[in-house]
């Protein structure tokens, strides 16, 4: 293995001849991130000196089942890979963001057009387990999504709370809801659909032309509305719904 793999991939497949200046990206509380600037262009290099690239790859397949939606902006990854000295990192597309977070219509159009264009015939969950923030996602297929939401997203998540703090009324009130779930979803079609899976206002920016760019995805394929699980945290308004429900009804 190289001693500098980043270095080493920008200089031949990210054909720089040079790179010119490296500076720290703020932003993220995870990973470290650094600006390559080369003189074939700008990269965006995050590194995690303790996390496998298992993380990483998790990331990159779904920036990419996003890209290939060619409905919404995302950075384009180029290569994940395991540092000499331990951890990983992942090189991408840089993209210069703009000074807010756009128009909310023009979101919530392009996250619907997201979701109708991300289909899969293997049913709920996504080829790889990945992660949301450092927490293990489990996305093993099933063709149920009663099953699915339940078992890898609220049951998961009631085991990390218990283990973690110990609390066993949390957990059984959460067992009930588990098991008594599926009425709610009576009658209701459910279509798997591409994800971003981590969706809050951390992730989501904009381009310099004022597109929204979305960020650090989580990605499997599910129910679309459990993508705004995270919404009483992404400040999403009626004019994102609005535009958002009007692309899904066509």
């Amino acid at each position: 293995m190289s001693d500098d793999p980043i270095r080493e991939w920008i200089l031949s497949e990210g054909k720089a001849t040079q790179i010119t200046r490296i500076s720290p990206v703020g932003g993220g509380c995870i990973n470290r991130a650094n600006r390559y600037d080369t003189d074939a262009g700008s990269f965006f290099v995050k590194t995690n000196r303790r996390i496998g690239p298992s993380m990483f790859e998790g990331e990159a397949l779904g920036l990419n089942a996003i890209y290939e939606t060619k409905s919404i902006r995302v950075p384009k990854p180029f290569k994940v890979g395991s540092l000499p000295t331990g951890g990983s990192y992942i090189i991408m597309e840089f993209i210069g963001f703009g000074a807010s977070r756009g128009d909310q219509s023009v979101l919530g159009r392009k996250l619907a057009e997201m979701h109708k264009a991300g289909k899969t015939e293997k049913g709920f969950g996504f080829d790889v387990d990945n992660t949301i923030g450092s927490t293990p996602q489990i996305n093993t297929w099933s063709s149920d999504w009663i099953q699915f939401y339940g078992e890898h997203r609220l049951d998961f998540q009631l085991k990390l709370a218990q283990d973690q703090y110990g609390d066993r009324t949390i957990y059984e009130k959460g067992q009930r809801l588990v098991k008594s779930m599926g009425p709610l979803f009576d009658g209701v079609v459910i279509e798997p659909c591409l994800l971003h899976g981590d969706l809050w206002s951390g992730n989501i920016s904009t381009d310099k032309n004022g597109e929204p760019v979305i960020l650090d995805p989580a990605c499997y394929y599910g129910h679309n509305e459990a993508e705004f699980g995270m919404s009483w945290c992404a400040g999403f308004g009626g004019s994102f719904y609005d535009a958002y429900f009007k692309v899904r009804k066509t």
